[in-house]
C-alpha cells in the first residue's frame, strides 16, 4: 500500500512539474509579447486607414474609415456610449480585448444551430479590423486581428479605444464617425443626441445597406427598438425611458443630402479599387492608410450626370444604369455613376462589369476602313444578305426593324442608320482580324473573337475601356487611359504616385476628323430617306456639334459621344440580362444628351479644325455621289484630298458589282 502511495505521489509530482513548466512557459511567453508590444511604437489610430479623397479642385469629398471631425469621448452623448457598449460589447471595460465567455457562447450557439448566427468580436477587435484590415475571412487575417487587438489594448486605455471606435465606425452613406453621422442624419452634434436618436444610429453599423433609416426606415426602426429593449432588459434605462424613446418621432434630415451621396460613393469605390492596382503604393499604406488621394472628380459634372440619371430613369423599373464622363485629352474620369442607388446596390457597373457593346463597336471598324482606302462615299448594297465563311458556315445578320434600302448606300448612311449589313460586309472585306487589331491598338483588352458578328458588338467590354477607345477619336488620334486618380501623397506631403499624362499617337489626325464628322450623321435630318438616323429623336436637344454612336443588343443599350472637350458613355440594361423593351432604349440617349448639353452650357460651340489635306464636298448623303440640283437632300462630307468622289468615279459600280 505504501509502495502504491509512493508511486502515486511521484506521478503527481511529475505532472505538477510539467504543469509548472508549461505555466512558466506561458507566463514568459505572454510577458515577452507584452514587453515587445510595450516597446514597439504605438498604433497611430487617428491616421490609420484615413483615405482622404480630394476632387479636381483639391476639396475634400471623402475620408474612409477615419473621421472628418474627431470628437472626444466627453463630447459624445452618454446615450450613444451606453447603447454602443450594451449592443456591441457588454464586458468592454472588463476584458483584455477578447471576451472568453462570449466566445464560448458564440461557439455553442453556432454549433448547435449549424450556422454563424452569433458573433463574438469585441469593440477592440472591430476597431482593429476597421482600421487596419480588409474583411477576408482567413486564419491569417484572424491572427493578425488578434495581434492588432492586443496592440490596441496595451497601447491605449479603454476610453481611448472607445473614442477611436466611435470616430471611425461606418454609419452608412459615406458617414464615418459619430459626429459626421449625427450631423448628417439629425443635423446636430453627437453630444446632443437623444436616447431614441442614439439607438437609431447605433443600429446602423451592423449593416449600413440594410439598417440606414434612409434605405429602409421600418427595418431601422425594428433594430432601434431591439437596441432599446436590450438596454431596458439589462437595467440600463427605465421602463419610462424605454417607452419614451420608442415613441419619439424622429426627423431624418439627411434626406436632403441623400441623392447627392447616393451615387458619388460609386466614384469613391472605384478610386479605392484603382488605388489597390497601383504597384507603386506600398502595401503598408493600403493596409493602414494615412494617405491623400487627389482624384479627377468634377463635382459639377457629377451633379449634372446624377441629375440627368435621376430625371430620366423610370423608377418603376428594375432597369440599371452606368455612365462615365471623361476628359478625352487626358483620360481623366471626371464623373461616374455605377448604378441607380448605391444604398441598395454597391455593384459598380461602370467600373466592374462587362457588357455587350452593340453597334458602338462600328466606329472602330470604320476607322480601320478609312485607313484601308474607304471614304465617306464608299458604298455597299443594303439588302438582306447571308454570308458564307469558313467550313461553309453561314451568317445572316438583320437590320434593326428589318429596314433595308435595297440599293447602294454610302458609309455615311451606314453610320447614320447603323446598318448591320454594311458593317459585316466591311468587316469581311477588310478581313476579320482588322477589327481586333484596331481594338487592341485603342487599348481594349477584352476577349475578341475574329467572327463575322464582332462589328455588331457581340463582345463584352468594360465601359471605361470602350470610352477610352473613343477618346482617341475625340482627341484626334492619341491613346489615353481612363483613370480616376491623378496623385497620391502620404500625410506629410510626400508624393507616392503621380499619373503621367503622356499621350501616344496611334491614329491619323485627318482620319479621326473625318470619322468624327461621320458620327454627327446619327442625328442629321438630311439623311432621312427609306430609314431614319438612329438618334433623330434627340436632335432637337442637341445644341452643340457632337459625335454620337448608339449601340443596341437584346439586353444592352449604349450611347457614347463626344467633342474635343468632353466624352460621355451611358449604358442601360438589367443586371440579370433580361431583354430590354423597345421603349427602354430612350433612357441612355436622353441621359447622354442632357448630360453633354448641360455640361457644355455656356461653352463656345467648338469643333475640330479641318486638316490641310482634308477637303469638304457637297454630296447626296445617301448615295455619296456629288450633289446635283435634283437632289433633295445635300450635305458637306469630308475626304482626304484626292479621294473625293466625282460623277465619273467608278468605285461605286465596282463595289456594287462585287456584291
Amino acid at each position: 500500500m505504501k509502495i502504491f502511495r509512493k508511486k502515486k505521489h511521484r506521478k503527481f509530482k511529475k505532472i505538477l512539474k510539467i504543469f509548472t513548466f508549461f505555466l512558466f512557459f506561458i507566463i514568459v511567453g505572454i510577458s515577452g509579447i507584452v514587453l515587445y508590444i510595450k516597446m514597439s511604437p504605438k498604433l497611430e489610430i487617428k491616421s490609420a486607414n484615413a483615405f482622404l479623397m480630394y476632387d479636381s479642385s483639391n476639396e475634400l469629398f471623402f475620408q474612409g474609415s477615419g473621421s472628418q471631425e474627431w470628437v472626444s469621448l466627453d463630447h459624445i452623448s452618454n446615450n450613444v456610449i451606453l447603447a454602443t457598449i450594451n449592443t456591441e460589447d457588454q464586458h468592454f471595460y472588463q476584458h483584455f480585448g477578447f471576451d472568453p465567455l462570449r466566445i464560448m457562447k458564440a461557439l455553442y450557439v453556432n454549433i448547435t444551430s449549424g450556422s454563424t448566427k452569433e458573433g463574438a468580436s469585441t469593440i477592440s477587435q472591430q476597431y482593429a479590423k476597421n482600421l487596419f484590415l480588409d474583411f477576408d475571412k482567413t486564419w491569417e487575417r484572424k491572427i493578425e486581428e488578434m495581434w492588432l487587438t492586443l496592440k490596441l489594448e496595451l497601447g491605449y486605455n479603454k476610453d481611448e479605444i472607445l473614442e477611436g471606435y466611435l470616430n471611425t465606425i461606418n454609419y452608412g452613406h459615406g458617414m464615418y464617425g459619430i459626429q459626421n453621422a449625427s450631423q448628417f442624419y439629425f443635423d446636430k452634434d453627437a453630444s446632443d443626441l437623444t436616447l431614441a436618436e442614439a439607438a437609431m444610429l447605433v443600429g446602423i453599423p451592423k449593416s449600413p445597406a440594410y439598417y440606414s433609416p434612409l434605405v429602409n426606415y421600418e427595418l431601422a426602426k425594428k433594430r432601434q427598438i431591439n437596441i432599446l429593449y436590450g438596454l431596458y432588459q439589462n437595467k440600463k434605462i427605465t421602463e419610462e425611458e424605454y417607452n419614451q424613446a420608442i415613441n419619439q418621432e424622429l426627423t431624418i434630415v439627411g434626406e436632403k443630402n441623400y441623392q447627392d451621396l447616393s451615387t458619388i460613393m460609386y466614384y469613391q469605390d472605384a478610386v479605392m479599387k484603382e488605388l489597390k492596382q497601383l504597384d507603386v503604393i506600398p502595401d503598408s499604406y493600403l493596409k493602414t492608410g494615412g494617405i491623400r488621394i487627389y482624384t479627377n472628380l468634377d463635382k459639377n459634372a457629377q451633379k449634372i450626370l446624377e441629375d440627368s440619371v435621376s430625371k430620366n430613369m423610370d423608377t418603376d423599373k428594375d432597369l440599371q444604369v452606368a455612365s462615365v464622363m471623361m476628359d478625352p485629352q487626358t483620360g481623366k474620369i471626371i464623373a461616374l455613376v455605377g448604378g441607380r442607388d448605391y444604398s441598395t446596390s454597391q455593384y459598380n457597373r461602370a467600373y466592374q462589369s462587362t457588357r455587350q457593346v452593340g453597334s458602338t463597336m462600328k466606329p472602330l471598324l470604320y476607322y480601320a476602313a478609312l485607313e484601308n482606302g474607304f471614304t465617306s462615299s464608299t458604298t455597299f448594297m443594303s439588302q438582306e444578305t447571308t454570308f458564307t465563311f469558313s467550313n461553309n458556315k453561314t451568317y445572316s445578320p438583320q437590320n434593326y426593324g428589318g429596314q433595308y434600302g435595297n440599293k447602294p448606300i454610302s458609309l455615311a448612311t451606314a453610320i447614320s442608320y447603323s446598318d448591320n449589313i454594311y458593317a459585316v460586309k466591311t468587316h469581311m472585306f477588310l478581313g476579320e482580324d482588322a477589327l481586333v487589331d484596331i481594338s487592341r491598338r485603342l487599348g481594349i483588352t477584352a476577349q475578341l473573337e475574329e467572327v463575322p458578328s464582332l462589328p455588331l458588338g457581340t463582345a463584352s467590354i468594360n465601359m471605361i475601356e470602350i470610352a477610352s477607345s473613343y477618346a482617341a477619336f475625340a482627341n484626334e488620334g492619341y491613346k489615353v487611359e481612363g483613370h480616376l486618380i491623378s496623385r497620391v501623397e502620404d500625410l506629410k506631403g510626400n508624393i507616392l504616385y503621380e499619373k503621367e499624362n503622356k499621350k501616344e499617337s496611334i491614329l491619323n489626325k485627318s482620319l479621326t476628323f473625318i470619322l468624327s464628322d461621320l458620327l454627327t450623321t446619327t442625328y442629321d435630318a438630311s439623311f432621312i430617306d427609306y430609314n431614319y438616323p438612329t438618334a433623330i429623336g434627340i436632335a432637337p436637344k442637341i445644341k452643340h456639334k457632337l459625335a454620337l454612336k448608339s449601340g443596341t443588343t437584346d439586353t444592352d443599350h449604349w450611347s457614347i459621344g463626344y467633342n474635343g472637350e468632353i466624352l460621355t458613355a451611358v449604358w442601360v440594361g438589367y443586371d440579370d440580362n433580361r431583354s430590354i423593351e423597345a421603349g427602354d432604349y430612350k433612357y441612355s440617349r436622353n441621359i447622354w444628351v442632357e448630360t453633354m448639353e448641360n455640361y457644355l452650357d455656356g461653352h463656345e460651340d467648338t469643333w475640330y479644325k479641318q486638316p490641310n489635306n482634308v477637303v469638304g464636298m457637297l454630296v447626296n448623303p445617301i448615295t455619296g455621289r456629288p450633289a446635283t440640283e435634283s437632289d433633295q437632300n445635300k450635305r458637306i462630307m469630308y475626304y482626304i484630298r484626292g479621294t473625293e468622289p466625282s460623277d465619273s468615279d467608278p468605285v461605286f459600280d465596282e463595289i456594287l458589282e462585287n456584291n
